[in-house]
């Protein structure tokens, strides 16, 4: 996830994410790849443009504008996290509510509730199913927003899963001020929420090899 692939074609732009740990070593790879780097704070990024006319940017996670020195030590800095956050992740068939402190995970719930998919069948027994279904989705942004509102406090919130569902559930966390990139995931799961935690710590950088 963190080091750029070899064999990129000329003009591609590519998205990786990359732990603030990492910062240091990522750029000495690309250093080493492309040639010597000139750095410049630009529109809340850092960007970096090569001898060999790539460029990369670097934007900070949780929503936060860069304004630092242009060098990789002040990202580095810039992009630790907040030192409490939340994390909520809903589809229709389970959902996760983390609270995190930094990137280490000090709460969490994982639910899981069947959703029966969609039916073939016409007519009346359509309906039925489509209004069972309705009703098993709708308990399951109940629950995941029970325990949210248990768990996370008011502040920063990173979301992910399926759009409906995640807008289902804020409308009842009013104190909660989503931030961040939104987070693809399957049915949430321990590993998930872990990768969830990291992607949301992680800066991103956007890089487009020299034509």
């Amino acid at each position: 996830m963190e080091n750029q692939p070899v064999g990129a074609r000329p003009g591609e732009i590519r998205h990786v994410e990359v732990a603030p740990r990492r910062l240091a070593a990522w750029f000495a790879n690309f250093t080493k790849r492309h040639g010597a780097v000139g750095l410049e704070v630009r529109d809340g990024a850092l960007v970096g443009r090569a001898e060999d006319g790539s460029h990369v940017t670097a934007r900070l996670p949780f929503s936060r504008a860069f304004s630092g020195e242009p060098d990789i030590f002040s990202l580095a800095e810039a992009a630790e996290p907040p030192a409490r956050w939340g994390l909520l992740l809903v589809r229709k068939g389970g959902f996760a509510v983390a609270d995190v402190q930094e990137d280490r995970i000090v709460e969490l719930k994982i639910g899981q509730r069947h959703v029966q998919g969609r039916s073939k069948a016409g007519g009346q027994s359509q309906q039925r199913f489509a209004r069972r279904r309705d009703n098993q989705a709708r308990q399951a942004y109940e629950a995941a927003l029970g325990h949210a509102r248990q768990i996370l406090r008011p502040g920063p919130l990173v979301v992910g899963g399926d759009r409906e569902a995640i807008r289902e559930v804020l409308t009842g966390l009013p104190g909660c001020e989503v931030v961040g990139s939104w987070l693809a995931v399957p049915d949430p799961r321990r590993r998930v929420v872990e990768s969830a935690v990291e992607s949301a710590c992680s800066v991103k950088m956007s890089v487009t090899n020299a034509d």
